[in-house]
């Protein structure tokens, strides 16, 4: 995985929906405009998902307010996010990565096991990046309940941006 540092090469096509934006095509690079958090999961729909997705909607605001985006990447299809997105009306981007690019680029592909079968997937990880594309934090395993606590405390930790007062 991927560590605190280490530039990632985020120069992949997604396709990313939004409140705000709709569905559109655009590099994931391109959707870092300011120091992001990254949360990775599997699928919408599933109960350790949705918990993940859920614990996000009530943090994004505090995200928001401390400057920093918020994207969920998972292997759901452009219109089963866009669909839950509006269903839910998510404050924040996702993004569909049916192919695992993010989860290359972060060297998190690990091997996962449900109902005996064994599979690789993503790593239920999350990451803060500046908009650079630098890591400046990774959650290597999310608490799918308490994800917000998690974030919030890897946040409080980071050093004060460049040219900023820190808070």
């Amino acid at each position: 995985m991927i560590e605190s540092g280490a530039k990632a090469d985020l120069s992949f096509p997604v396709h990313a929906w939004s409140q705000a934006g709709g569905s559109r095509e655009a590099f994931f690079a391109d959707l870092l405009v300011r120091r992001t958090v990254v949360s990775v999961y599997m699928k919408g729909g599933t109960p350790g998902c949705d918990r993940q997705v859920e614990s996000l909607t009530g943090f994004a605001a505090e995200l928001e307010q401390a400057g920093f985006g918020l994207i969920a990447v998972s292997r759901d299809g452009a219109t089963a996010q866009a669909r839950q997105g509006e269903k839910k009306k998510l404050p924040f981007t996702l993004v569909s990565d049916p192919g695992d690019r993010f989860a290359r680029a972060t060297d998190s592909l690990v091997e996962k096991s449900m109902y005996g079968r064994k599979f690789t997937g993503p790593a239920r990880a999350a990451y803060v990046f500046e908009a650079d594309g630098r890591v400046l934090a990774v959650v290597a395993k999310v608490d799918t309940a308490d994800h917000a606590a998690q974030l919030r405390s890897l946040i409080a930790g980071l050093p004060a941006r460049k040219g900023k007062a820190s808070a």
